[in-house]
């Protein structure tokens, strides 16, 4: 005789052994995507704590709301220290609302010394000097082997290859952009066919035009495009910049305010041309 617990516990096996489940299964719960997020380089050739704080103080005091929560690139091409305190730089830019993410053009040592503080390490971008290109062309050619290989060379006939690109349309905008509001136009132009209010951003990796007044803040040649410009027709921005270079309202040439104005990079240092319609 089987007692009151055992006839409790056979339902609930034969239940559980004929029970399938009907839960779907679950595919990864993360992916992981290449992107091309623009990102304010801040570049540094030697870093004194106390004036670098004072400096990067000035400059957000200028733009707040452009620098708050601001990720940045530590640019160290030009830096000339063998070490370097990050976790003391990273300190001071989180003091000012600026976010250290990561560093670019370390040498090993500093790598290294940035990986201990937690940031992530990018590589230097090329160097596209005409020397570097040349530097560069010489060492791809290579010596031939003998007298024969050169006659090769030399009688060989020239061949012309014609390499197809796809055309980058440009984003147009029919509206006017908001407080608030961010667009961005990946490899081409940004058109907004309206004003651009105060607070808003608008970036680009090729021109920007506005058929309005800008008054917010607009970044050209996001990826470093330094050919890029700023079209707009009344000129009121919080902040304009070009492949990195920028210059805030109050650095902005008091006579093309409220103009129809361009802007353009001319020897790393931003120009402002009256537009005339």
């Amino acid at each position: 005789m089987s007692s009151s617990a055992d006839r409790v516990a056979e339902p609930e096996a034969a239940h559980q052994k004929g029970h399938t489940s009907t839960e779907p299964s679950k595919g990864p719960s993360i992916k992981l995507k290449g992107s091309l997020a623009p990102m304010t380089a801040l570049e540094l050739e030697e870093f004194d704590p106390q004036s670098f704080e004072q400096e990067l103080a000035a400059k957000v005091q200028q733009a707040p709301s452009f620098f708050e929560n601001l990720p940045v690139l530590i640019g160290l091409e030009k830096f000339t220290g063998s070490s370097l305190d990050f976790d003391k730089l990273i300190t001071i830019c989180a003091t000012h609302t600026v976010k250290a993410v990561a560093v670019r053009g370390a040498n090993q040592e500093l790598q290294e010394q940035a990986k201990a503080a937690g940031l992530g390490i990018l590589a230097k971008q090329k160097d596209r000097s005409p020397e570097a290109q040349a530097k560069t062309a010489t060492e791809a050619i290579q010596e031939p082997a003998n007298q024969e290989q050169t006659q090769e060379i030399e009688s060989a006939p020239a061949v012309q290859i014609v390499t197809k690109t796809a055309t980058q349309a440009s984003k147009i905008v029919h509206h006017p952009v908001r407080s608030g509001q961010q667009v961005y136009a990946a490899d081409g132009d940004l058109i907004v066919l309206a004003s651009v209010s105060a607070g808003a951003e608008i970036l680009a990796d090729g021109n920007i035009h506005v058929y309005g007044t800008l008054r917010g803040r607009a970044l050209a040649g996001v990826k470093g495009n330094t050919k890029a410009r700023i079209f707009c027709h009344g000129m009121a921005a919080e902040l304009v910049s070009i492949a990195g270079q920028y210059k805030v309202s109050e650095d902005i040439p008091s006579g093309e305010l409220g103009k129809p104005c361009q802007v353009y990079l001319e020897e790393d240092a931003l120009k402002f041309k009256k537009l005339d319609f």
